[in-house]
């Protein structure tokens, strides 16, 4: 299997470049061949009526997680773009940090296609699900 060519260091401080109004809201945890892992801190501006997570902001970071999955097998691409991201909302989430489990499931030369699994902090079943597909820049084609 393909060996990610960025580390999670690297893609990270490659975000906080290309991303420097997003700097600190994820956490690149980890990358794995085809496979990557953030967290984000969840404070107030999170929270929608009834103190759950809203749900543009587990969008956001489902989509930062695969993004990060794919660069980290791509290298230093920013113009990676998503094309597409459908994302269920499976249930209600906690008030509590977010994690993403995001995985490349075909990487082809124009585009890449997976989906993201996105936990509220300390529930073993995910809150929602992201099916994703990135266009990779024709430059690599």
């Amino acid at each position: 299997m393909r060996q990610p060519v960025l580390s999670a260091e690297e893609v990270a401080a490659f975000l906080d470049e290309v991303f420097p109004q997003q700097a600190g809201v994820y956490r690149v945890v980890s990358v794995a061949p085809m496979s990557a892992v953030l967290t984000q801190a969840i404070d107030d501006r999170h929270l929608r009526p009834g103190g759950t997570v809203s749900g543009p902001t587990m969008f956001a970071i489902a989509d930062c997680a695969f993004y990060v999955a794919v660069l980290a097998m791509i290298g230093r691409e920013a113009l990676t773009v998503t094309t597409t991201l459908t994302i269920n909302f499976l249930r209600k989430p906690a008030a509590t940090d977010l994690r993403a489990e995001a995985r490349i499931l075909k990487l082809g030369r124009t585009l890449a296609t997976g989906d993201v699994l996105v936990y509220s902090e300390g529930m073993a079943d995910p809150a929602a699900h992201a099916a994703v597909t990135y266009a990779v820049p024709s430059a690599r084609a």
